[in-house]
This record gives structure tokens, C-alpha cells and sequence, in this order.
């Protein structure tokens, strides 16, 4: 029994790989729907058609819940660790489970399962073919050269001079970091703007212990400006990046209809909890004075920033055609090498995360045309607009605008594009898995919370900027 149970798997495996359906099935093999049927009715359908539907939305959605447990699986990962009877494969492997940007590319795994059973091996190769890696690629590159210490402290010295106009006061390093740091996303992406924001809110603000109220403001406000900060251009945010090169928006398109009402609600929502707080600002400038800092000067060239700031420019430059940004990256690699002296070890764990987590992201939005096309397709600017917002809260941003992208009503009208970004950059600050670069940021500040960070204080505490952004974004 057991050899031929061993035979008829082979022979499925054997079948699979001879077998060359067509696949995905394009949306014109559905044909068009009446708009009078309801959505079940219209999906109910398109199932008939293809019934593998069903199981690659459901693994997508499998996927979507995975990031909800990831929590749990890295509490279970450090338990493991502390407990020496237990087995520190498992440990490594709950740890695994438990990185978000991870999630969605290892449900990959069932997914490929699921196709080659229904449309065998070809299925697969043709489906990959037709998928575009660009977006993943550039942002691990471009998160690698902008997180370089060159750069790093060429965007610390920019906002040291905006404070310096207010004397270097708390006050005057907050307004400076939470409002200019953000927008750098537009210009050396969004995680690698977090990154520097959150250090320097670290060493001039959190250290100087303000209330946990204000803690929690300053985090849901951080979240939502850098959200929102990287629309300036139409090369650096992910949710932007994604849909940039096939609606044809360039920086000035993006500048114009977004980075402008952008800057505007990113200074209104800033100045309304420095509002708030202003009376918090005194205390934390008198803290400030009894704290001794003892600062250690760190020489860099500036040959060695220009460099690194032309490498940068060169990636994103060439942002559309990968070969060209890759030898850029390996010669900055060897650079760095040469260089070593004035540099600092460069971490990829990061970017190849946040790439990894596009990967998976456009791997399974592939095959989620066939019920998102006439969902979103019904709705109205407002719609679009509120659901956009909402989702984000519950996913990624980028996943938002993606698969939007992914909707033909939508990409042939531009009222309607403007509200799904509107609403997946508004909503990014709501929760941690609500915009990539959110993780970054929550680890470096994290342990300024007392029992970590609540995600409903999170939640709340980001609820008001993301209402200010809301309205710039669809009123001004």
C-alpha cells in the first residue's frame, strides 16, 4: 500500500508538470457582469469559471490573519528561548512566524501547492513570468544605501540647523523631527525616514520622560506623517511606488495633488498636539538643562556624503530598470568597502525584509483580480475613500493600492485613484502593520512604554491626525 500510495504521488507530481492551462484566467473570460446581480451573485459566478479562486483568495486571507497572530508567535519565540528545556529550533522558527514582513511571502508555500494542483508546473512558470519585482528590489537597495551612516548623519545635521532655530529646546527639536523627518520619506524612503525620526525622538524627546499621554501622541503622530510624508515624490513610499509607473504619476504629478495637501496636514496635525502638550514643552525643557550629554563628534568627508548622496540619486534614477540600480549597488558595496574607515557596519536585515514583504504582497495580489474588480468597482469617491482608510488598518497600505491598481474602473478614472491613495496614506498611521515602516519605528521606541506599546492606545492616540490628513487630503 505504502508503494503505491508512493507511485500515485508520483504520478500526480508527473501530471502536474505536463499539464499547461492557462493561467490566471484574464477578467475578460468572466465576461461583464449586470450591475443589478449582487456581489455574491457576480463572484458565485466567476467561481464556476475557475474554482481555484476560492483557494487563492482564501490563502491570501490566511495570510492577512497570520499578521494579526504574529505577536503571539514572537511571545512564543521568546519563551522558547528563556525556557532551556524547550527546543531552540521551534523557538527560531515561532520567531520566524512572528516577523510581519515575512507572512505573506511564506504563504507562498501553500499557494504554489494549490496552483500546481489545479493547473500543474507551467501554470506556476507562466504566472511568475508575468509578475514584476522591481518595486521589491529597488526598495531593498534604496533602504540600503539611505540607511548608510553618510546619510544618516547628513539628515540628522539638516534638522539640528531647523532647531537650532528654536534654540535647541525640546520644543523646537519635536516640531523639527516630527515634521521634517517624515517628509525625508519622500526622498530616501519611508523606513529609512522612521529609522532617523525615531532615534533622534529617542535621544531628544523620550529620553526626557514626558507623560505617557504625550508618548503615545507623538507615536500615533509620527506614524501618520511619515504615512503621508513619503507622497512628495512617486519613487520612494511603497503605497506610491506600486501603482506610480502604471497610472503614470511622476514627482510633479504627485507633488501637486498630493505632497502639497500632504505638508499642509502634517504642520496642522503637528501644531494641534503641540497644542495640546505646550504646557508639557516647559517641563521638558527644564529637564533638558539637568541632563549632561556628552557628545562625541563623528568625522565623515564630505567626499565620502557626496558619494553616498549620488549613489542614492543614481538608484533613484534608475528606479525602472533594475540592472542598472543593482551594479550601482554593488559598486557602492565595494565603496563601502574602501571607505570602511569613516563607515559603519550596514545592516540589510531590514531592507531585504521590507522587499521580501512586497514580494509576497504582489505574488498574492496577482490573483485576487477577480473579486476585488467588481467590489471596489462600485463604489464611489467616498467610498473608496473610507473603505481604503479602513482596510489600511487592517493591512499594509501598499496592499491597498495595489490591488486597487489591479481594478480597471479605477485605473481609468482618476477621481477614483485619488481617493484609494487619499485613503490607504491617511490610514497608515492607525497600526503597526498598517504601513511597513511602522515595525521600525515601534522597536526603536517600544522601550519608552511601560509593558510595551498598546495597539488601541496606538490606535487612539494616531485617530486625530489621521481625521486633519483625512480632510487636507479631500477638501483642500
Amino acid at each position: 500500500m505504502k508503494v503505491s500510495g508512493v507511485f500515485v504521488c508520483i504520478g500526480i507530481f508527473l501530471c502536474g508538470l505536463l499539464r499547461a492551462d492557462v493561467f490566471p484566467i484574464p477578467l475578460e473570460v468572466y465576461g461583464p457582469y449586470n450591475p443589478s446581480e449582487s456581489l455574491l451573485q457576480i463572484l458565485l459566478s466567476r467561481l464556476k469559471v475557475a474554482p481555484f479562486n476560492f483557494f487563492a483568495t482564501l490563502i491570501f486571507l490566511l495570510a492577512i490573519i497570520h499578521t494579526f497572530f504574529a505577536p503571539y508567535f514572537a511571545n512564543l519565540a521568546h519563551q522558547f528561548h528563556r525556557d532551556v528545556s524547550k527546543d531552540k529550533v521551534l523557538a527560531t522558527l515561532f520567531h520566524f512566524f512572528g516577523e510581519v514582513e515575512v507572512i505573506f511571502g511564506l504563504w507562498i508555500i501553500p499557494l504554489l501547492m494549490a496552483i500546481f494542483a489545479f493547473h500543474g508546473w507551467h501554470a506556476i512558470v507562466a504566472y511568475f513570468n508575468t509578475i514584476s519585482y522591481v518595486e521589491p528590489m529597488f526598495i531593498v537597495v534604496i533602504m540600503a544605501i539611505a540607511s548608510s551612516e553618510p546619510v544618516l548623519l547628513f539628515a540628522k545635521a539638516c534638522m539640528q540647523k531647523v532647531a537650532a532655530l528654536g534654540q535647541n529646546t525640546p520644543c523646537a527639536w519635536w516640531f523639527s523631527i516630527i515634521i521634517i523627518g517624515p517628509l525625508l520619506g519622500s526622498f530616501i524612503t519611508e523606513p529609512a525616514a522612521i529609522t532617523i525620526s525615531a532615534l533622534l525622538l529617542a535621544e531628544q524627546f523620550y529620553l526626557l520622560k514626558p507623560s505617557i499621554a504625550f508618548r503615545y501622541a507623538t507615536l500615533g503622530l509620527l506614524f501618520v506623517n511619515v504615512s503621508v510624508g513619503g507622497t512628495l515624490t512617486h519613487f520612494a513610499a511603497p503605497p506610491v511606488l506600486m501603482i506610480a509607473e502604471k497610472w503614470h504619476w511622476d514627482t510633479v504629478y504627485m507633488f501637486i495633488h498630493f505632497g502639497m495637501r500632504a505638508l499642509i496636514g502634517i504642520v496642522l496635525a503637528s501644531a494641534f498636539y503641540g497644542f495640546i502638550f505646550r504646557k508639557e514643552f516647559k517641563t521638558l525643557k527644564w529637564r533638558s538643562l539637568k541632563i549632561i550629554e556628552e557628545k562625541s563628534e563623528v568625522y565623515m568627508p564630505k567626499w565620502v556624503t557626496v558619494t553616498h548622496l549620488l549613489f542614492l540619486f543614481w538608484t533613484i534614477f534608475n528606479i525602472h530598470t533594475p540592472a542598472l540600480f543593482i551594479i550601482g549597488f554593488l559598486f557602492f558595496l565595494g565603496f563601502m568597502k574602501i571607505t570602511a574607515v569613516y563607515q559603519a557596519p550596514i545592516s540589510l536585515k531590514s531592507p531585504i525584509l521590507v522587499g521580501f514583504f512586497l514580494m509576497g504582497l504582489v505574488t498574492h495580489g496577482g490573483l485576487q483580480q477577480w473579486w476585488i474588480e467588481p467590489l471596489l468597482g462600485r463604489m464611489n469617491e467616498t467610498l473608496l475613500f473610507l473603505g481604503a482608510t479602513v482596510l489600511t488598518a487592517f493591512n499594509d497600505n501598499a496592499a491597498i493600492t495595489y490591488l486597487s491598481s489591479l481594478v480597471p474602473a479605477i485605473s481609468s478614472n482618476i477621481a477614483l485613484q485619488h481617493a484609494v491613495v487619499f485613503g490607504a496614506v491617511t490610514g497608515g498611521g492607525l497600526t503597526v502593520i498598517a504601513n511597513a515602516p511602522n515595525p521600525a519605528g515601534q522597536s526603536i521606541l517600544q522601550g519608552y512604554f511601560p509593558n510595551k506599546i498598546s495597539p488601541l492606545k496606538l490606535f487612539f492616540s494616531a485617530l486625530a491626525p489621521t481625521i486633519i490628513l483625512g480632510l487636507c487630503f479631500n477638501y483642500l
